[in-house]
């Protein structure tokens, strides 16, 4: 492999030019092709095989009217009127008229005829069908639904629109541009060139429009969940500066040290490449297991993800040695340390790395039980779907809710919907007088609505409201127990379902799945890890130092999210359940980083130790040579994680809290403290293996030890060469 690198690293620094012409083309091909096929990002949280799903397909067959998104406009009237007063009556009516003729509406239902009335009198909702579905409505319908009723706000009554069809995609706006440039001053301070730091964030950027590009391009026949594309943008961005900072880092080592430029490329790709090859194949990997699991929407984030970084390290490997061939010797710094001061000043991964070594067993004490302690909300973490009651204050969608909460109860902002089905109408009829009559007296249910029947009267659909909101616990109690009451009605088949149906049944599965994939990641890390350093204990202490960041991160996220402890500080309105596949996503993703980190500096620590170096020498050498571009790289992660922070949506808001706390304990924790005073406890033994597994592995070279020896033997064969010529 680093044999490979090495050739490919001369041949692109030679023939930058056609790279770059090359890179150009591909650019422009694959906007082209984004331009073209591009289609809108869905919120379609489906999941097949499960009860609400076999429940929404037989309504989408059954009741096609109802099959599209749908709306709900919330009036309310001020203290000391109600809406059956005349004027406020009219006003409603007037409402529903103009709703009804809506672009794109197909119905819209006067509350006062569906008994949609608060016992007040104060509130109603008027239901409006659309005919699309909610990722088919146009900005211009969604646009004229969000404006209407202006007549009866004029009348002293409150307007709130809410429901599906508000479900607005998040948007990409500026701030998280803000993790970009705190990304681009690391690089201008680690790197000390803004020649390097320049080109190492062109780079980046490169592959994340190429691999954008292509995502939205291929979105015309795979449908983009919407947060999707901001996952892919998040982890584009940070391991493309991450793999270019690693690579540019070592080509200056080897410019500095004397080695001619085309020369210093080849050998940066063939070392520093190798472990960006390795590390990057991890994370997609990890990545792409996602799909494992079974869940559409998961699959698709976790490929569109794999896919961006896969091209970030594609963009690393060919184009970047290309660039490194025009910026040549200027990635050096222009005040170049002298080797005078480079002896009288110890670098601080040094320093740092023998004070670790020196306090190793308080450290390692304080690490574990640190760690162990952020990690204890995660007993308390809960999963759900993302609701209304969640979003932004100020947001449409909030107001509604907080609007129909008030008149309502929480209970109307998550009805359900229980589906009956017979082979004739007379067993549809017997089948929901039963079910109706059993659910009676359940806990927590406020009113099962009369039945709904279809065109053939086989199949019928009942209303069900819960006491509490969608994410109570005791909302998925109901659920289960509506669900086992109507297994006992013979001859029927009743499934529930509804958005938080739906909901409940995406986070029991994924619940059911984490453990497994949890296993499957650390034993593909135990696994690539002894084929990488060829030891036993190596790759055992890093899947240990995996499990304890994400014990630390789902705690600091539970902690800030759903208990609420400092919540202001990240903008958080309301607290609530972790998204549901937060869990899961984020295993994937720290699991590659986190192998990232490792790579970099325990194969430099392997390299000593395999030349000579005493099992101490070589943990301070590899501390030593990686520590500064593992914090830069670490810096940059969480730099870049943060900014999407700063964005209203309270999924993205949780994602990029979780991935910035993550990586930075990861790596300031895990990494760069816990990892060499594990090494200096473990000693020669850290690198023990069995001679029988030794035959087995293969060797994957990644170290450049066969690419050394292959330079070694040439200039060897250049010098005798030289000396017959003479």
């Amino acid at each position: 492999m680093a044999t490979v690198l090495y050739r490919l690293g001369r041949a692109s620094f030679q023939r930058r030019r056609l790279v770059v012409a090359l890179w150009l083309v591909v650019l422009v091909a694959l906007g082209a092709a984004a331009a073209a096929f591009m289609k809108p990002t869905t919120n379609d949280f489906t999941m097949p095989g499960t009860e609400s799903q076999r429940a929404i397909d037989a309504l989408a067959r059954e009741f096609p009217q109802a099959s599209g998104t749908t709306g709900t406009i919330v009036i309310a009237a001020p203290q000391g009127r109600t809406l059956r007063d005349a004027d406020a009556r009219a006003a409603v009516e007037a409402v529903v008229r103009e709703a009804g003729s809506l672009p794109g509406a197909v119905a819209a239902v006067d509350p006062f005829a569906a008994g949609a009335v608060s016992q007040d009198g104060r509130h109603a909702l008027v239901q409006v069908q659309f005919a699309a579905q909610d990722d088919a409505i146009t900005d211009a319908q969604r646009d004229a639904y969000a404006h209407s009723g202006a007549a009866a706000e004029q009348a002293g009554l409150r307007v709130e629109h809410g429901g599906e069809v508000m479900h607005n995609q998040p948007e990409m706006g500026g701030t998280e541009g803000i993790g970009v440039l705190i990304a681009l001053a690391v690089l201008v301070v680690t790197l000390g060139s803004l020649v390097a730091a320049g080109m190492t964030m062109l780079t980046a950027l490169i592959g994340v429009g190429a691999g954008m590009a292509g995502l939205f391009a291929l979105s015309g026949v795979v449908g983009l969940t919407s947060t999707a594309p901001i996952l892919a943008l998040m982890l584009g961005l940070a391991v493309g500066i991450d793999y270019s900072l690693f690579i540019t880092s070592r080509y200056r080592q080897h410019v500095r040290d004397g080695v001619p430029p085309p020369e210093a490329a080849g050998r940066a790709l063939g070392t520093a490449g190798s472990a960006v090859l390795f590390a990057g194949g991890t994370v997609v990997i990890a990545l792409a297991g996602l799909a494992l699991v079974g869940i559409p929407f998961l699959t698709v984030m976790g490929l569109a993800a794999a896919g961006t970084v896969a091209v970030a390290v594609l963009v690393a490997i060919t184009l970047l040695p290309a660039l490194l061939g025009f910026a040549g010797r200027r990635v050096l710094p222009r005040k170049a340390i002298t080797l005078e001061q480079s002896h009288r000043r110890e670098p601080a991964g040094f320093r740092w790395a023998k004070q670790v070594i020196r306090f190793r067993v308080p450290l390692l004490l304080a690490g574990l039980l640190g760690l162990g302690a952020l990690a204890l909300p995660t007993l308390d973490m809960r999963l759900a779907l993302p609701d209304a009651s969640t979003a932004p204050v100020g947001s449409p969608t909030r107001a509604a809710n907080d609007l129909i909460t008030e008149g309502f109860g929480p209970g109307f902002t998550g009805r359900l919907a229980l589906v009956v089905s017979t082979d004739s109408v007379a067993a549809t009829t017997a089948a929901v007088a039963e079910v109706s009559h059993d659910l009676a007296g359940t806990p927590n249910l406020l009113a099962v609505t009369p039945p709904n029947l279809s065109q053939d009267g086989k199949t019928a659909l009942l209303g069900v409201v819960p006491k509490t909101g969608p994410t109570d616990p005791a909302t998925e109690t109901l659920v289960h127990d509506i669900r086992q009451t109507a297994r006992g009605v013979a001859g029927a088949d009743i499934a529930l379902t509804g958005q938080t149906a739906v909901g409940i049944d995406v986070s029991a599965k994924l619940s059911r799945a984490l453990p497994t994939y949890l296993l499957l990641v650390v034993g593909l890390s135990v696994l690539l890890l002894g084929v990488v350093f060829r030891s036993v204990l190596v790759p055992i202490k890093a899947a240990l130092g995996f499990l304890l960041t994400v014990g630390a991160t789902f705690g600091l996220t539970t902690l800030v999210f759903q208990q609420g402890h400092l919540a202001g500080l990240v903008g958080l309105d309301t607290p609530g359940p972790l998204v549901s596949f937060l869990p899961i996503l984020l295993i994937g993703i720290l699991f590659g980083l986190a192998m990232d980190y490792e790579v970099f500096l325990v194969s430099r620590m392997r390299e000593d130790f395999v030349h000579g170096d005493t099992p101490t020498r070589a943990t301070v050498n590899g501390m030593g040579h990686g520590a500064r571009v593992v914090t830069a790289a670490a810096l940059i992660m969480t730099a870049v994680f943060a900014g999407f922070v700063l964005l209203d949506d309270p999924v993205i808001k949780s994602m990029g809290f979780a991935l910035a706390v993550g990586v930075a304990v990861d790596a300031f924790v895990v990494r760069l403290t816990l990892v060499p005073a594990v090494m200096s406890m473990l000693g020669r033994s850290a690198w023990w293996l069995p001679r029988w597994l030794d035959r087995i592995l293969p060797d994957v070279d990644l170290e450049g030890a066969k690419l050394r020896r292959h330079l070694d033997a040439a200039a060897n064969d250049r010098e005798l060469a030289d000396v017959t010529t003479h």
